[in-house]
């Protein structure tokens, strides 16, 4: 495991709450953590590799951007 970080538009605690399912369908609940202080609002997520573009993807679902950095 190793944490991928992506840069999102995710902005708020609303934007947040409507991914979470999403990301903890993929990652598990609390291996994930945005931060929307960040002006690039980093997502960081301890997963696998192989799973960067699931991640991606799961974000997507979501309504939401995010891109491998």
């Amino acid at each position: 495991m190793e944490e991928l970080k992506f840069k999102t538009n995710i902005k708020c605690s609303g934007c947040i709450a409507n991914t979470t399912p999403y990301l903890n369908e993929i990652a598990g609940n609390g291996n994930w953590h945005v931060n929307v202080a960040h002006p690039s609002k980093i997502l960081s997520v301890t997963s696998a590799k192989e799973k960067q573009n699931e991640i991606i993807k799961a974000v997507e679902k979501a309504g939401y951007e995010a891109e491998a950095i």
